[in-house]
């Protein structure tokens, strides 16, 4: 309850985006032992704040040192939080699906000018 009042603060009370970080810190910050692996996500980002992102891919990369992390996204913002060679570009060729690593060597001079998202 709010001091000085009798109405309830809950859960329907909080945005979209605060209840998805909420679920999504959950779970990368179990312990190893509890967290499911893999851990496959379609665009988590989805509905966070900017720095709420920021702060969630320094969970990710800490939770990958001992967990599989996947995570499918089209947000420039969550793939400047990432070195080239944590991604995987998907790309349809002749009907089948490729996976590229990317490459900081081949990417250097792109990176002078512009972020990797």
């Amino acid at each position: 309850m709010h001091k000085l009042s009798d109405q309830y603060f809950d859960v329907s009370s909080l945005s979209d985006g605060t209840l998805r970080f909420i679920c999504l810190a959950t779970l990368l910050l179990q312990p190893t032992q509890k967290r499911p692996s893999p851990i496959i996500l379609d665009e988590p980002e989805l509905g966070l704040h900017p720095y709420a992102i920021a702060m969630w891919a320094s969970m990710v990369k800490a939770a990958a040192t001992e967990t599989q992390i996947i995570i499918s996204t089209q947000s420039p913002l969550l793939l400047d939080h990432f070195e080239p060679e944590d991604i995987l570009v998907t790309e349809l060729e002749d009907g089948a699906t490729t996976l590229t690593r990317l490459q900081s060597s081949e990417l250097e001079a792109w990176l002078e000018d512009y972020s990797l998202g």
